[in-house]
Parts: structure tokens; sequence; C-alpha cells
């Protein structure tokens, strides 16, 4: 599939020189900097030395003092405490941060996930009967729970508050809970609107901590599981996330909890510097399997392990679960592929939104993420649960598809997410509706470019000047993620030594030594992935452009500096 290539735009030439003399690097990263909003010594000093102190007061956030008020009237009144959570990586992480925190002190609690499968996302009324059946007073909902108006109405209506931490945006009218903490809400002034849900639980357990005189140094061993969090739920990795992150990182590389240390063994990453790539790619798939394939209960109580042996045990199993799930969302994805391939007219349509009441409900976004790589569009899956098409959206560069399905909600039974990622329920009924519907908001609202694969490139670069400052100031950039993604580069009229192979199971990569006219004697090790059918044109020795990344290539104990080519694009050619 081609893709569009996009230069950003340079940083401000007086503030780009003014941070490279300060800061005494290279002018290339200092435009990194200025075009991350770096643009002072002390935006730097906070970017690359980051501060647990740096983080904001959680007094900011709107309800914070009523949602602490609440926990202690429950513990002053022995009141039985329910900690709810999503069953995804974020709900269940952030479900053993809370758990364990408050089990630390007070031992009258309990959480409780919902089933994928039998309940839905969000607050079910079946939760809420067993909270009630069980004499829980007080419900802590993370990661869910801002649009369960009626729901917790009727909780309230028999004797359970609610304290909502969630980070989705919220409907017209917010829940009548005791609390309800979200930077989203727009009458909260919260300075930083994109945590993750696990992160606004951190930021509760952090007021109490306050109120209560605890430590903070004893909230940093929940410093992984936020880490995870953002990681898995694709926030942005920048102010608040950056630090939270930053130390998640430390703590998950220095003193995991026991149920992320297994995990870790069991993906391969044992001995290896843990990063984000590593948590999005091998750790939060298997927590998340736990959910998609059986019952979240399991992520969380391995998550909650205490013993090294019962944490191995988990882990295996969540690797299982993952096994499984790969299996299921390749044999869907094919199936997918065959509809889409076979509707011709599909080609000109602007999204896709498929239904089969037979596909498994654990894996629907996976498979929508799936089909964006050959179809590029809008794309909602969907699937038969308890009598209703149930599915997830995802989206494309620059494309709101929380806002197009809202303009859909009258058919909707419910939904909820983000401008990249959604959920979503409707009658079975309404599904030809809605897909036509849908087609039409999208049709008039997307760009044409953004139909169109995008490699967003931070700068041009001589090869010449990746030297080993170069580089090791690169890494301090880390952690990379969303509004800080690791920087791509372009080089033009580039050519291999000679030396280029197709690697892979299916000769589907390239393994190059990239060199440039400048430098002809020189050459620089690159791996291209699925990009193997430039082989013949390559070996030819004539030239083509190319964007990349700059990555650290460690193999038998030697560490080396590889170009990361996004893509390529032969010169002159027809």
């Amino acid at each position: 599939m081609e893709k569009r290539w996009v230069l950003k735009q340079k940083g401000r030439k007086d503030d780009v020189e003014k941070l490279a003399q300060e800061l005494n690097i290279e002018p290339v990263l200092a435009n990194l900097l200025v075009q991350r909003g770096v643009k002072t010594f002390e935006d730097a000093r906070k970017f690359f030395r980051p501060e647990l102190s740096d983080l904001y007061d959680p007094f900011l956030m709107k309800d914070m003092n009523l949602a602490v008020d609440r926990i202690e009237k429950a513990i002053k009144n022995n009141e039985n405490i329910l900690i709810y959570g999503d069953y995804d990586v974020d709900g269940t992480t952030s479900v053993a941060l809370m758990y364990s925190f408050i089990k630390n002190f007070y031992p009258n609690i309990d959480f409780y996930l919902p089933d994928r499968y039998s309940e839905g996302y969000g607050i079910s009324l079946q939760g809420i009967k067993y909270a009630i059946e069980k004499d829980f007073k007080l419900i802590i909902a993370l990661d869910c729970g801002i649009k369960a108006n009626e729901k917790i109405e009727f909780a309230k209506q028999n004797g359970v508050d609610f304290i909502i931490c969630d980070h989705h945006y919220p409907g017209s009218e917010i829940p009548k809970a005791t609390a309800v903490l979200d930077p989203k809400r727009p009458d909260c002034s919260y300075p930083f609107k994109e945590l993750s849900g696990c992160g606004v639980g951190f930021k509760l357990i952090q007021a109490y901590s306050q109120v209560n005189n605890l430590p903070f140094e004893g909230l940093t061993e929940f410093l992984d599981l936020v880490a995870v969090s953002i990681a898995s739920d694709i926030v942005p990795i920048v102010d608040e996330n950056r630090i939270l992150a930053h130390f998640g990182l430390i703590q998950i590389n220095k003193k995991p909890c026991e149920g992320l240390k297994s995990i870790i063994q069991i993906s391969g990453l044992a001995g290896k510097t843990i990063a984000i790539e590593d948590i999005v790619f091998k750790i939060g798939p298997r927590i998340n399997a736990a959910g998609r394939m059986e019952s979240a209960h399991k992520a969380v109580e391995l998550l909650l392990a205490v013993t090294a042996a019962t944490a191995k045990t988990g882990a295996s199993d969540v690797d299982d679960f993952n096994d499984a799930r790969k299996n299921i969302d390749r044999s869907i994805t094919q199936d997918a592929l065959r509809v889409l391939s076979s509707e011709s007219k599909d080609s000109k349509q602007k999204s896709t939104v498929l239904f089969n009441s037979k596909w498994h409900k654990g894996v629907v976004g996976i498979v929508a993420s799936r089909l964006i790589e050959t179809y590029y569009r809008p794309t909602v899956v969907l699937t038969a649960s308890n009598g209703m098409a149930t599915g997830s959206a995802r989206s494309v560069t620059g494309y709101d598809i929380y806002q197009a399905i809202e303009k859909c909600s009258d058919l909707l039974e419910n939904f909820g997410g983000h401008m990249y990622a959604a959920g979503l329920t409707m009658k079975i009924d309404n599904v030809d509706k809605f897909k036509a519907r849908f087609e039409q908001i999208v049709s008039d609202t997307i760009l044409d470019e953004q139909l169109i694969p995008q490699v967003e490139i931070d700068s041009e670069l001589r090869l010449s000047e990746i030297t080993p400052k170069f580089f090791r100031i690169l890494k301090q950039f880390q952690p990379f993620g969303p509004e800080n993604m690791a920087p791509v580069f372009l080089t033009e009229n580039v050519s291999d030594n000679g030396e280029a192979r197709v690697v892979g199971p299916s000769k589907e990569h390239l393994k190059l030594g990239i060199i440039h006219e400048e430098e002809p004697f020189k050459a620089y090790p690159a791996i291209a992935f699925q990009q193997g059918d430039f082989f013949e044109y390559i070996r030819s020795g004539d030239s083509f452009d190319i964007c990349y990344s700059i990555d650290e290539n460690n193999f038998r104990n030697k560490s080396t500096i590889q170009l990361n080519i996004k893509d390529l694009k032969i010169n002159n050619r027809d």
C-alpha cells in the first residue's frame, strides 16, 4: 500500500538556535524538541529529567475532595468497598492498583469485573445487584462509568454509592454519583486531560495519601501498573503521562510486581530493558487476552499475586489465552478480508462496517485494526451478543471516529470511546441503517488524504549526522508514544552497499547496508520490514529515498545503531 510522506513543519528558527546553544546539542535535535513544545532550558529539564514532584496536585481534579471523603467515611463506618473495573488492560491494572492500595490498610474490600459476553462493557446491572446482595455500600469504578447515569441512579436508590474514575468522554449529563473523577468533564479544570483510567485511579490514591499523611514513596510501587495502562491504552505520552510512564518503566525494570515479572519472563523479555513498545506488543496483549477469551478476573488475580509460584501459574494461563486469541483473530481477519474482497463496490467506500453473528466478541477490535492495514479507512466490526450487535471501531490518522459514531447515536443502545477507538452496541435490525449512515457521515467529513496511510517525518537528516552523541541524546527522548513518537528522519538518494538480502520466513523483509555519496565507504546497517518486494531494484545499485527511525540492535551482546526503514521510494520509477 502506497504511503503519503508528510514532513513536519520546522520549529521556529530563533527557538531552535537558542535551544541548541543552551543545551549544546545539534540543531536537528533542538528542532525535534521545539516540535514537541520544548522551547526553554526548563522545558528541556522537565522533558529529559522528569521528576515525581512535577506531578499535578490531585485536588485540582473536580470532585477529588468528595471522593477522598467518601472513602474515609466508608473506612470509618466499616463499610464494604467494591473495586469495579473494565475488562481491558487499563481496567484490570486500575483494579489491581486500587485494590492493592486500599487492602494495605483496610480489609473489607473486594473487586469485580464484568463479563465481556454476558454483561458487556462498563457498569452492569448484574454487577450492581452483586454489590447489593453482598452488602457493598461503596463502589469505586475505574476506567468506566462516565455514561452509566441510569445504573448509578439505580445503585443509589438501593443504598450503594459510586465513585467514578474515568477518562472517556462524558455524555450530555454527568452521572449523579458521590464523586465523578474525569479530567474530560467540561467543568473539570485539571491541567492534563489525557490520563489513562489507571492514571485517574493513581491520582485518587495520591490524594488519599496526602490527606492521611501517607508517604508518597509508598505509591511508587504502583507505577508499574500505571505505565502498563498508559502504553496499552495508547494515550499521549506527554506532560503528566510522560512522568508516570518514565518512573513506571523504572519500576518495571527494577522491581515489578510478581505478576508482571512472570509475564516478562514468559514473554521472552527477561534480561531486556523493558520499553513502551514491549508493553504494547508483549505484555499488554497477554493481560488483555484473559478478558477476551475467558475472564478478566484472571488478569487481576495475576497482577495481585504475591508469590512467584502463583504468578507463574497465572502468567502461563494468560499466555495460553493469548495464543488462542491470536489463532481466532487471524481466522476472523481472513474471513473478513474475503468478504471485503468479494464486495467490489466497497472499493469506492470510505468506511468499513462488517457484521457476522458468529465472530468472537473478544477479538473484533483487533480484527478492525487488522482490516485497516489492507483497507485504510474508518472501520467497525460487529458480532452478536445477548441478542444485540456489538463490537469495536478503529480509525485512521487524524479522523475522529467517536464523533462519527455519536452522529449515529439514535441507532445505538450505547457507545463510548476515544478519537481513534470506540465500542458500540445496537439492535441487530439497525446494523444496515447504521452502515449506511456511518458511510454517509464518513464520506462527508473525511479528507481524501486521510484515506492514504501517512508516514509523518520529523526532519531531514544526513547520515553523517548519526554520531554516538546524537544517538545517545536521541535515546533520552524516550519513553516514546502518541504525541512523542520515535523521531522519523528522511534521507534522499541513498543506495545499498551490495549486501542487501531478503530475510524472514516468507522473505518479506530486507536487510541492507545503507550508503550515501557523501560517505561512500561507510555503510549504516538497516532493516526494512515488509518491503522485500523492493529487493531486485535495490540490489541493482540504483538510488532511493528512505524515511526511518534510529534503533539500537542488540545481537550476541553487541550493540549497534540500526536504521529501521518505515518506507522507501524509488527514484525515477514509472
